[in-house]
């Protein structure tokens, strides 16, 4: 059962944003999912781009449904000055704001941090950049797969055969989360000390951070970790093996008492006490015999079984899923993870729960809006009338979609019934 917004910890929070594409919307979306309002600004003639990378979900992007739920959608033309106009009194009735807007773009309109801070100096601005809002690459614009390739994390995926990217938009998703937890900070501190301070945020520095691990190893190690596919560049055995199925599954070895159960399970008491394979670094450098004793062992079994016997061994272990094994996974279903939510055009998608449960306390799941759905709500608490929105609307200067019907009444997601 979803909370009411007045209920959740960011009730009486409103964000305006500037957003598009992945970072900044699942930034704002995960404040929203807390009970902030959050007012999406779309550009007029189509709104966020993001709604147009596909049309798989029912006609929608799967992208968008995604991240924009629970969200109020406002469509103005910041070329004009009435549309400037319009945001600047919205920002003056906002606590956040945040933006991802190409370099510079917002500084052009007056709407950069510094601007900001002189109008409305309880107002918390977030600027989600490429490479930063200074240094040499202020002014390039950056999207995922080139921060992956920047940061060096394409040259750490794949195989022998070569590069690959990662599956997921996680130079997005990284420095939206930064710039979540940046937002609470900056709430947080305003609430305690009444001042409010600018969040700033790049996809560069977000996935930089993530890929430390292996940016000290290579420093100091001399050679950076190999491309080997699921296996694990510093841990061996940690990696997917072929069943006789035609299925994979993946386990680990993570210490010596695990070293020893799997001896046991490969059937080779010999290889406990085999130098070769003593130590971590031991099993690593002799990976390519030490793969090929286990892949002899497991490619005689079908999955199901060898996972039991890697249970009763105590070795973590996992089948290789793909994303319908996934979507049918035990644990979501028993857990009750899964919610419907609405989309433009009356449909209905079973949406994941966020992953952070507060006691006591439901996320809010609500409906995800077409573009410039609440653009005339929104005006009309501004204080503007039914014929200054009009004109607006003459003028291009706002766009507002058909009255939408209805939706009939959404079935519950699976499961959910067993939440209180």
């Amino acid at each position: 059962m979803t909370e009411s917004p007045d209920q959740l910890p960011l009730s009486g929070i409103t964000v305006v944003s500037l957003e598009q594409a992945v970072a900044a919307p699942f930034a704002t979306r995960q404040l929203a999912d807390l009970g902030a309002r959050v007012i999406k600004v779309e550009r007029p003639g189509g709104g966020d781009f993001a709604r147009r990378y596909d049309t798989t979900v029912h006609g929608q992007s799967s992208y968008f449904v995604w991240l924009n739920r629970s969200k109020e959608s406002v469509t103005l033309d910041l070329k004009s000055n009435a549309g400037r106009a319009i945001l600047e009194r919205l920002l003056g009735r906002a606590d956040v704001f945040v933006q991802n807007l190409a370099p510079g773009a917002v500084a052009r309109m007056g709407f950069d941090a510094e601007a900001l801070a002189e109008r409305f100096p309880s107002l918390i601005p977030c600027s989600i950049s490429g490479y930063g809002t200074s240094g040499p690459w202020a002014g390039r614009k950056a999207y995922d797969l080139l921060v992956q390739c920047q940061t060096g994390l394409v040259s750490l995926t794949g195989n022998e055969h070569g590069s690959a990217r990662v599956g997921v938009s996680i130079a997005d998703i990284a420095a939206g989360m930064y710039a979540y937890s940046g937002i609470l900070t900056a709430l947080f501190t305003r609430a305690t000390t009444g001042i409010a301070r600018a969040v700033e945020v790049s996809l560069f520095e977000a996935l930089a951070e993530w890929v430390s691990q292996p940016a000290y190893y290579t420093r100091h190690g001399g050679t950076q970790p190999p491309r080997i596919g699921t296996q694990h560049a510093t841990i061996a055995p940690y990696g997917a093996y072929a069943c006789a199925d035609g299925r994979e599954v993946l386990f680990t070895v993570q210490n010596e008492r695990e070293w020893t159960a799997l001896c046991e399970l490969l059937e080779r008491p010999d290889l406990i006490e085999d130098q070769r394979f003593a130590t971590t670094s031991g099993r690593v450098a002799h990976r390519t015999e030490l793969n090929e004793i286990v892949a002899a062992r497991l490619g005689a079994l079908d999955r199901e079984t060898a996972m039991k016997l890697l249970d009763r061994a105590g070795l973590a272990n996992a089948g290789v899923n793909d994303i319908e094994e996934f979507l049918a996974h035990p644990v979501l279903g028993a857990r009750g993870r899964w919610r419907n939510v609405r989309i433009p055009g009356g449909s209905t998608v079973s949406a994941l729960l966020p992953p952070v449960d507060l006691a006591g306390m439901a996320p809010r799941m609500d409906v995800v809006p077409a573009a410039g759905e609440h653009t005339s709500s929104v005006l009309a608490e501004l204080g503007y009338g039914a014929a200054d929105i009009d004109n607006l609307s003459t003028e291009r200067v706002i766009e507002r979609p058909e009255a939408a019907s209805p939706a009939p009444p959404s079935p519950p997601a699976p499961h959910e019934e067993r939440q209180a």
